[in-house]
This record gives C-alpha cells, structure tokens and sequence, in this order.
C-alpha cells in the first residue's frame, strides 16, 4: 500500500549516503523534525535532472525558512551514483543524495514498480515527495504515471 498522509515511515530499513556498505537506518535521517523525503526513479535521468531535484535545491532556503530541517532524495540507485549525481547537481548542503540499491525503503513506503521489462532493467521508486514530522507522513504527493505534475519543490512549499 502506498505511504499516505499519517502514515508512520519505516525507521529501521537501512539506506545508503555517500558509499555502499555506509548503511544508516532510514529513522535516523527522516524521524525527527520537519523532513522533506521525495523519491525519484532514476539517477541522471532526464526529468530527475533537468526538473525534479534541481527545484528542490533551488529551493532549499526557502524550506528551511519554513522550518523543515533536511530534504532527502531517494533513489533505487548505488550510493557512488547518488554522490556523483548529486555532486553535479550542486546538492552538497542542500538535498541529500541517499541511495535504496536493494529498494528495500521503496518497497517499504509502498512505492516501488517493476521496470525490469522496460527502460530501468529492475524495481524503481515512483516519483513522490513526502513531508514527514516527527516520523509521521503530514503531506504526501504521488505521480500517477511517468509524469511529472504533482511532485515539484513548488508543489510542497504550496503546502509548507
């Protein structure tokens, strides 16, 4: 079932930031304060780059203005990926790049589909933004589709 408003987020699954084998438990980057968590299904692909993420580093003092204390991206990628990508998006500081290589958040927010026919060769996260407060999801955006319509960095300040 897909994460939704009041929702708890899963603490103990185990993500990656910076390097593979540097696993944190999603809790500890997303269960205390104001959290923006938005999921993407591919790293360096051409609307994650040109659109999604570079809105929520654009935007990035403008949440924090709003009291929310970090914006995490996650993605079904390896952490090397989610560094180099962020490194050429000027994330450093602003969006943290944080890798889900086995999908296991994914899976565990509800928002994983299966590509492995198509474009991505395996499981990918949909595209979505969550706030989370305090561990617990207050404003959930989904996709429906490919598009890109409802997950946008403006999107989520409309509701801040």
């Amino acid at each position: 079932m897909q994460v939704a408003v009041g929702d708890s987020i899963p603490t103990d699954v185990q993500v990656q930031e910076s390097e593979p084998g540097a696993g944190i438990k999603f809790g500890d980057l997303a269960g205390k304060g104001k959290v923006i968590v938005t999921g993407i299904p591919a790293a360096f692909s051409p609307t994650c780059s040109d659109k999604h993420i570079p809105g929520y580093v654009a935007n990035a003092d403008a949440f924090k203005a709003k009291g929310v204390e970090s914006i995490l991206c996650i993605s079904v990628n390896d952490a090397f990926v989610m560094k180099a990508w962020g490194k050429q998006l000027g994330a450093e500081g602003k969006v943290r790049m944080i890798a889900d290589p086995a999908a296991a958040l994914t899976k565990a927010l509800g928002v994983s589909f299966d590509v492995a026919v198509a474009v991505f060769g395996n499981t990918r996260s949909e595209r979505y933004a969550l706030l989370v407060e305090d561990g617990k999801v207050t404003q959930a955006l989904h996709e429906e589709g490919p598009g890109f319509e409802k997950c946008s960095a403006e999107d989520m300040l409309k509701l801040l």
